[in-house]
């Protein structure tokens, strides 16, 4: 099989978000509040259903039960993974994500969530906060009593093109004015810990989850710098900006004519420009805003054109 799945994003609604999605990619977005595009999703909560080919009208969540060869076989029960472009037009909620073993126990199964972020773009100025000051759990329990978040929390500058790298139990959240591409556990576990005492549409404060992020967060924070590894290829610079446990993410600079050939399946999101992509003797143009899928052992391949894409694989 060396045909690429290209997904059709589904989108979330939230009470940061704005219009950001529609006017960087093009999206046909469901309002002005729209905040986040899961792209290459087999959540529950979101999939992503397939646009052309062979398997056009499936859910991801349908090849990833029926067609395992596309995944290598992959012996998980659940597609590992979730490709999300987030636009926070307002401060998100302050969060912290559990590992494998408490979402087991306490949230019906899900995955625990580690995620990463790649900086698409941002307001001059912008913040996202990551980690926290309090070296024990009974600072850390104070100073959330006291709502002495300027204490606890740990703020970061940050530019278009950063990478972080967030491990489940660390506290974090991004700022407004921020859109990032974000490489995920495929879950939706998320604890809320601080939300500016922000009212939802009903004019009720919105719920906190303050023993479950005490329970999960990282005490005291532990910095995980992610220290990104670049190689130059005829016609393009790959840049490897993390090796961990649940994925292993990219940025492909695609100038020219590239060459690939991967054992993994590939996730792939083209956040600049546009190219052509050759698998299997037959051409695909691909697009800004596009999100496809590579299967497993598909061989070699070339990329083509003028375009960055996040690539990742388990």
């Amino acid at each position: 099989m060396k045909q690429p799945l290209f997904l059709e994003p589904v989108f979330q609604e939230r009470i940061w978000g704005g219009t950001a999605l529609k006017e960087q990619f093009g999206y046909d977005i469901p309002s002005d509040s729209t905040g986040e595009c899961w792209a290459i999703s087999a959540h529950p909560n979101g999939p992503s259903i397939v646009k052309t080919g062979d398997f056009s009208g499936k859910t991801l969540i349908e090849l990833w039960q029926e067609q395992p060869v596309l995944f290598g076989n992959h012996k998980a029960d659940v597609f590992p993974l979730l490709t999300k472009i987030l636009d926070a037009n307002t401060d998100l909620s302050v969060q912290v994500h559990p590992n494998d073993a408490y979402a087991e126990l306490y949230e019906s199964g899900e995955l625990g969530k580690t995620e990463c972020w790649y900086i698409i773009d941002c307001a001059v100025g912008a913040e996202i906060i990551l980690g926290h000051d309090a070296k024990t759990k009974t600072e850390f329990t104070e100073r959330i009593e006291k709502g002495e978040w300027d204490q606890l929390l740990r703020r970061v500058k940050i530019k278009p093109g950063d990478f972080f790298y967030v491990p489940s139990g660390t506290i974090h959240a991004l700022g407004k004015g921020t859109v990032v591409l974000e490489t995920q556990q495929s879950s939706d576990a998320t604890y809320r810990l601080y939300d500016y005492d922000r009212v939802d549409q009903d004019g009720r404060l919105r719920e906190l989850h303050i023993d479950n992020s005490i329970a999960v967060s990282t005490i005291p924070h532990r910095d995980t710098v992610a220290t990104p590894e670049q190689s130059i290829i005829p016609g393009a610079t790959i840049t490897k900006f993390v090796e961990a446990e649940y994925f292993t993410v990219y940025k492909w600079d695609i100038e020219g004519k590239a060459k690939f050939n991967y054992k993994a399946f590939l996730l792939a999101s083209v956040i600049v420009g546009d190219g052509t992509l050759n698998i299997g003797n037959k051409l695909y143009r691909v697009k800004e805003g596009d999100h496809f899928i590579l299967p497993a052992n598909a061989g070699e391949f070339e990329m083509e054109g003028k375009a960055t894409l996040i690539v990742s694989h388990v």
